[in-house]
């Protein structure tokens, strides 16, 4: 459901083209709402159908670019203002980390030492991604910034527990 928001919401920004849409979740979404070619195509043409956007133009090779309409604003809208986001209760990292003492400790250790791993690569994705950015005063721009920040303070508390939780480990047992 909430990749139908995610393109309403790309394109309360202006129109775009699937191929536009589909770089833009490539290059900033990914790390929100990581979403497919096919799942995009398919949730654009459901979009039009239910009349939340509509074809503006097309071009060569099948190219379509679309527009939001109306109902679509306001269907976002509703989205943004109504609905609460359904709190992620599942973390099966978490629940691994429960069960760590029936491994041998340098098994736990690895798992963890992987998962600060884990985080430094995304940390360093992140900030790379927000240097290849071109901010401005856009919508998209302000609180795709503000979105990014909250992944890079994430992924540094991520990796700052795993190093804390590592010299948590109990010494192997004799």
């Amino acid at each position: 459901m909430s990749l139908r928001y995610a393109l309403l919401g790309l394109l309360s920004d202006g129109p775009a083209s699937g191929y536009d849409l589909l770089r833009t979740f490539k290059d900033s979404l990914a790390n929100v709402w990581p979403a497919t070619q096919s799942q995009i195509y398919t949730e654009l043409t459901k979009l039009a159908e239910a009349g939340l956007l509509e074809v503006s133009d097309q071009g060569p090779r099948g190219r379509k670019e679309y527009t939001l309409t109306a109902a679509g604003l306001e269907d976002l809208r509703t989205w943004l203002t109504t609905t609460k986001p359904k709190p992620a209760v599942r973390n099966e990292a978490l629940l691994r980390i429960f069960f760590l003492g029936v491994v041998p400790r340098a098994t736990a250790l690895g798992y963890l030492a992987e998962m600060e791993e884990g985080a430094n690569r995304a940390h360093e994705e992140l900030t790379e991604l927000e240097k290849a950015i071109d901010w401005d005063d856009s919508n998209l721009s302000v609180y795709g910034r503000i979105a990014l920040e909250y992944g890079e303070r994430i992924t540094a508390m991520n990796r700052e527990w795993a190093r804390w939780a590592i010299e948590q480990l109990p010494p192997e047992a004799p």
